[in-house]
């Protein structure tokens, strides 16, 4: 059997049958674990039925990606729509260019919505989004999902794509999807006033099929988080992730040029041309990335594999610390010690 895996609840992953309606209740099997293989939200994958009760199956293998992301944890995407709010809490460019920056580097098109349109009195900083984003080629909309201002024009950014949804606790994405669908009645939750951020509602990672009108839609919806890091690439190459940096690099002097402070660098001679919150936030990144370099330098590259390969298949490889000795060397061993 083949399926779509749409939630993954504790230990269970909940699969879609590709050829019915049922839904199966799935473990992993215990090789796939060894094998450190994930299994994601989204993951297309082939399930035994081992109790012939069309509810429960195990997972044994998972189909190729067409895409993934690591946060949030999901394949198979087509697109990614990052949601962001106006006021509370208040709009973070560099949060902001961390999302776009981390679908730009698994290659996952993008598109902007914000939020909580009904609590900006400043037009100033709907202005600078258009400035900054709209000239990056990004499909911009805004929204507030307490007046249902903007809504179809979300539906219409949508369209019939599997879509991530991703951004920041409190930013609404809960209540956008709600709008959609009131139906659905998914939980909420104000903004902290104590901290002004927002509170943990989503808890996992889920496919929700929507029907809005004769339009089928399918959503991720992803838990809101914050911590994402730019420590597991080298310096050298966060440049590719600004396409307005990006294209003045061919200039620059010295191959390596990290933008910075290097002589002869064509990116700081076009530096009135780069909006300076995403040249804020790109040094940020190459700071992060630069501490993961030097770590590495420490630490070494060299990793010990969980796999090898047989039969061109990649399987579980089994410690020598834990593989039994075979008979016929238990019993070579011994004529040694007898000098037989």
């Amino acid at each position: 059997m083949k399926g779509q895996v749409f939630k993954i609840h504790s230990d269970f992953h909940y699969v879609k049958s590709a050829d019915s309606a049922d839904v199966f209740e799935c473990k992993v099997r215990e090789v796939l674990k060894k094998q450190k293989e994930k299994v994601l939200v989204g993951d297309f994958v082939q399930c035994a039925d081992i109790n012939n009760d069309r509810k429960t199956a195990v997972i044994e293998k998972i189909l190729p990606r067409k895409n993934f992301l690591t946060r949030p944890s999901v394949a198979n995407v087509e697109q990614a729509i990052i949601i962001s709010s106006i006021k509370e809490p208040d709009l973070n460019f560099e949060q902001l260019n961390r999302y776009i920056s981390f679908a730009k580097y698994y290659k996952i098109k993008t598109k902007l919505c914000f939020n909580k349109n009904d609590l900006s009195e400043d037009d100033s900083v709907i202005e600078k989004i258009f400035q900054i984003y709209e000239p990056l080629g990004f499909e911009i909309v805004f929204t507030s999902a307490l007046e249902h201002f903007g809504i179809e024009d979300f539906v219409e950014l949508l369209g019939s794509k599997i879509t991530v949804i991703c951004g920041n606790s409190g930013v609404g994405k809960s209540s956008l999807i709600n709008s959609i669908c009131p139906d659905l009645k998914i939980k909420t939750k104000e903004v902290s006033e104590k901290t002004s951020r927002g509170v943990h509602t989503t808890r996992h990672c889920e496919i929700i099929e929507i029907k809005h009108g004769r339009k089928p839609i399918k959503i991720i919806d992803t838990p809101g988080f914050s911590n994402l890091k730019f420590d597991f690439l080298m310096p050298n190459d966060v440049d590719e992730m600004f396409d307005e940096i990006k294209k003045y690099k061919s200039g620059c002097k010295f191959k390596d040029c990290l933008h910075i402070q290097e002589e002869g660098c064509n990116v700081l001679e076009n530096i009135d041309e780069i909006d300076l919150s995403r040249y804020q936030s790109y040094l940020s990144f190459v700071q992060e990335a630069q501490e993961f370099k030097e770590k590495t330098k420490m630490q070494g590259t060299k990793k010990e594999t969980s796999q090898k390969q047989t039969l061109n298949k990649n399987v579980a490889k089994i410690s020598t610390k834990n593989r039994e000795v075979s008979r016929s060397t238990f019993r070579q061993n011994i004529y040694k010690d007898l000098d037989v």
